[in-house]
C-alpha cells in the first residue's frame, strides 16, 4: 500500500513540472545587430597640410644676332631645385569597399631657383673671336593645382590613386648677356680678352599647364590619414622679353615629392549590406 501511495505522488509531481513547463513564455526572437566594417568610410570633405622637394629643369633658347650668322640658336639650361610646402582641400566619394574617387585643390610656396652661365654660340670674325653668353635664373615662387584622384583600396584603411588636371604657377626669369672679344696670332689668342654686359633683364609670367601623378594614402585614425605623393608638372613654354630684341623661349618642367596629413570632416564607419 505505502509503495502504491508513493507512486501516484511521484507521477502527480511529473505532471505538475510539465504544465509549468507548458506554461512558460516562448524566447522572444532578437534581431542580429548589423555587421560593421572594421574598416573606414572615406566619403567626405578633408583638407592638409604637406611638405616636400621638387626638382625643376628650365630650357631657354633664343636667336642670336649679328655678328653671328643668321638664324643661329642659343641655348641655356638650368635644374631649378628646392623645397616646398603649402595645404590641400578636397572631396572623396567611397563608391563601394575598392574604389575611392574625389577632387583636390593644392596651393604651395616653393624655394625652387636655379642659377648658370652659359655659352650661347661662338664665332670668328677675321682675327677676332666672339663669344656670347649669359647668365640666367630662375624663381618658381609659388604654385596651384586643380586635380581629380581615382584609387583603389588594397585595404580598407590603404588608397593607392592616379591624380592629374590643371596645374598654375609664377614662373620668374632673368638674364644678363654678355660679348666676348679675344684676338689671335692663327689659332693662338693674343693679349686679355675684351668684354662687354649687356643689361639684366627679368620677367615674371602666371603660366598655366598641366599635371599628373600618384600617390598612396593611409588612415591611422578615423578622421586621420597620412600620405606620400608624386607630381609631374608642365607649364609649357612661354616667350619672355617678347618684342625688345632679346626675346627668349623658356621651357619648364618639374617633378615633385612630397608628404602629408589630411583630417577628414565627416568619417565614420561602414556598414557592411546583406
Amino acid at each position: 500500500m505505502k509503495r502504491i501511495v508513493m507512486g501516484i505522488a511521484a507521477a502527480a509531481s511529473l505532471v505538475g513540472t510539465n504544465a509549468m513547463a507548458a506554461d512558460l513564455a516562448a524566447r522572444p526572437y532578437v534581431k542580429a545587430p548589423p555587421i560593421v566594417d572594421p574598416g573606414y568610410n572615406w566619403t567626405g570633405f578633408y583638407a592638409g597640410l604637406n611638405g616636400g622637394y621638387s626638382w625643376g629643369r628650365t630650357t631657354a633658347t633664343a636667336v642670336i644676332g649679328a655678328p653671328f650668322p643668321a638664324g643661329s640658336i642659343g641655348t641655356a639650361k638650368q635644374n631649378v631645385d628646392g623645397g616646398l610646402g603649402g595645404g590641400q582641400v578636397g572631396y572623396n566619394w567611397q563608391l563601394d569597399r575598392k574604389w575611392v574617387v574625389g577632387v583636390e585643390a593644392d596651393i604651395q610656396g616653393t624655394g625652387e631657383r636655379g642659377r648658370s652661365n652659359d655659352v650661347l654660340g661662338t664665332t670668328r670674325i677675321g682675327r677676332f673671336g666672339v663669344t656670347a653668353s649669359t647668365a640666367t635664373s630662375t624663381d618658381f615662387p609659388w604654385f596651384a593645382t586643380f586635380r581629380g584622384r581615382g584609387g583603389f583600396l588594397v585595404d580598407p584603411s590603404l588608397l593607392l590613386y592616379a591624380t592629374g588636371g590643371l596645374a598654375v604657377g609664377e614662373v620668374k626669369f632673368s638674364s644678363t648677356p654678355t660679348l666676348t672679344l679675344q684676338a689671335f696670332d692663327g689659332n693662338d689668342p693674343v693679349g686679355a680678352p675684351i668684354s662687354a654686359t649687356g643689361a639684366t633683364v627679368s620677367e615674371s609670367r602666371t603660366r598655366v599647364g598641366w599635371t599628373l601623378g600618384a600617390g598612396l594614402e593611409k588612415k591611422f585614425a578615423p578622421n586621420w590619414s597620412a600620405k606620400l605623393e608624386y607630381l609631374y608638372i608642365d607649364l609649357g613654354t612661354k616667350t619672355y622679353f617678347a618684342g625688345t630684341g632679346n626675346d627668349i623661349d623658356v621651357k619648364f618642367r618639374d617633378h615633385i615629392l612630397r608628404a602629408g596629413f589630411n583630417y577628414q570632416f565627416t568619417a565614420g564607419p561602414v556598414v557592411a549590406k546583406y
